[in-house]
């Protein structure tokens, strides 16, 4: 069956195990890397050849090069966004966090105010609804 056989090649085995674990990271690992690849030779190709033009006129007279114009731009945007995010984990790191996570922990209560995530709540609610 070619399921099973895809699933055990993603798997690296019979059964998830450490193989799967270190599969997995190093494909977490990579992606970011590999989609960023992409989109650095998709910004080389379009702006090297242009954009497909869907009316047909020949629009070569307004426009500007990217470089040095919108590199400059793009790149004093980072600089900004980088230098407000260095600002906020150094001078204030507790601006944005919640109120209730500097409470005193107790490992042997669970607090009654915890809940997950809104995109855990579904798995939540699951939980809830089964008797202890």
């Amino acid at each position: 069956d070619m399921g099973d056989t895809l699933v055990q090649w993603i798997w690296g085995g019979f059964s998830v195990d450490s193989a799967t674990l270190t599969r997995f990271f190093a494909f977490h690992f990579l992606l970011p890397f590999i989609i960023a690849a992409a989109t650095i030779v998709h910004l080389l190709f379009l702006h090297e050849t242009g954009s497909n033009n869907p009316i047909g006129l020949n629009s070569d007279a307004d426009k500007i090069s990217f470089h040095p114009y919108f590199t400059y731009k793009d790149l004093l945007g980072f600089v900004i966004m980088l230098l407000t995010l260095t600002l906020l984990a150094l001078f204030s790191p507790n601006l944005l966090g919640d109120p209730e996570n500097f409470t005193p922990a107790n490992p042997l209560v669970t607090p009654p105010h915890i809940k997950p995530e809104w995109y855990f709540l579904f798995a939540y609610a699951i939980l809830r609804s089964i008797p202890k």
